[in-house]
This record gives C-alpha cells, sequence and structure tokens, in this order.
C-alpha cells in the first residue's frame, strides 16, 4: 500500500487533529504507566520496588530479573483461561525479543517516534481521526515502553491473555496459545498498528 508523502500543512495547522493525537497519546500513556505502579504496588503482599542498577547488573551477568521479584511471582488469575495478571521484568521488546539489547530499542523507539510524527504530516488529513488515534497509541505505547527501559533499565510486564490455553490435538507441539506476558503499552502498539491497517486499506480501496 502506497502513500504520498508530501507534507499535509492543513493537517499540521488542525488544532483539531492536534487535540486527537496529544489528547489519545496522553490518555494511552497514562493508563499504561498507572497500570504499572498499580501492578507492581498491589499485586503483591508489599510493594515491587524495581532498582535500575540491580537490573543492569542482573542483564551484565546474564541472569534472570525474575530473582528480582518476590519468590514465587506474585499471580491474580482474573478470569480462567482468559487473563491472568503476573508480574515479570522484561529485558528485551514486545514479547521479551532482544533481551540485552536496552540501548538498541532506546534508540529503535526514537526513531519510531520520528516516524509516528512523520506519518501525522505526510499520511493524514485533518478529518482522518481514526489514524490520528493509532499513530497517538502508537506514540503512547512507545513513549511508556522507552520510559520503564531509561528509568528501570527493562520494561514492566504484567498482563498475560489466554494463561494455559494450549493448542489441541498436538498442533505445535501442543504449547501455550499465548505464552507473553505484556503491558498496556504492547496492547496500545498492537491496537494502534490494527488501526493505521484499516485506514491505509481504506484509502487504497477508496481510490481504486
Amino acid at each position: 500500500m502506497s502513500r504520498r508523502s508530501t507534507v499535509h500543512f492543513e493537517t499540521l495547522a488542525s488544532p483539531r487533529a492536534w487535540a486527537t493525537l496529544m489528547g489519545a497519546t496522553a490518555l494511552g500513556l497514562a493508563t499504561d504507566l498507572i497500570s504499572k505502579w498499580a501492578a507492581f504496588r498491589y499485586m503483591a503482599t508489599y510493594p515491587v520496588r524495581v532498582d535500575r542498577e540491580a537490573v543492569l547488573e542482573a542483564t551484565r551477568l546474564k541472569m534472570g530479573l525474575g530473582t528480582l521479584l518476590p519468590q514465587p511471582p506474585p499471580q491474580v488469575r482474573v478470569v480462567p483461561y482468559l487473563l491472568d495478571l503476573t508480574l515479570v521484568l522484561n529485558p528485551g521488546a514486545v514479547f521479551g525479543m532482544g533481551a540485552g539489547k536496552r540501548w538498541f530499542f532506546i534508540a529503535f523507539t526514537f526513531g519510531a517516534l520520528g516516524l509516528a510524527a512523520w506519518m501525522f504530516a505526510a499520511w493524514t488529513r485533518p478529518r482522518d481521526r481514526m489514524a490520528h488515534v493509532a499513530i497517538a497509541l502508537l506514540v503512547s505505547g512507545g513513549l511508556g515502553n522507552l520510559y520503564d527501559r531509561v528509568v528501570y533499565g527493562c520494561v514492566r510486564d504484567f498482563l498475560h491473555p489466554l494463561p494455559g490455553l494450549r493448542f489441541p490435538l498436538g498442533v505445535l507441539g501442543g504449547r501455550e496459545v499465548w505464552p507473553y506476558v505484556s503491558n498496556l503499552a504492547d496492547l496500545w502498539l498492537l491496537v494502534g498498528i490494527g488501526l493505521l491497517m484499516v485506514f491505509l486499506w481504506r484509502g487504497e480501496r477508496g481510490r481504486a
């Protein structure tokens, strides 16, 4: 799918477009950071404090960050086979990929934020509220996890969708359907990508 890369100055000059972008970004970032704080504050019998120096030392020694959490890690079953809450310290990116590459992901996040700003100016018109919300979710998700990497040296995760649900009939060795623990920042990134794909698809279909 292609989009024209000409900067739309009417979008940059639109108070409504900026209000949608900034408002959705602030809401997404606030919900992510507050939910992380609440999970690590209340899920265990005592507040779990993440020490940046301890995280960096454990990462340097290639120790599991689970050793920095209460043992066994606090877990809350919200809805059986639908949602658990589990405290996890993630040294990598979304779904734990690229563990130990913290500075790479910090630099990558800044690049992604610049790309999001370019998409806002070059891909959208003042009336494209879906696209503005989608870009805002990408920005808020990136900022939420960037904050964790800078302040804590890792990402605080706690959401485990579909816990214990395994592929039937031995498919993929009967492995768990969704073994990843994530957070709202990761969710906002996925939702933002989905909305942006819908926006691009609608634009391409309209031109066709």
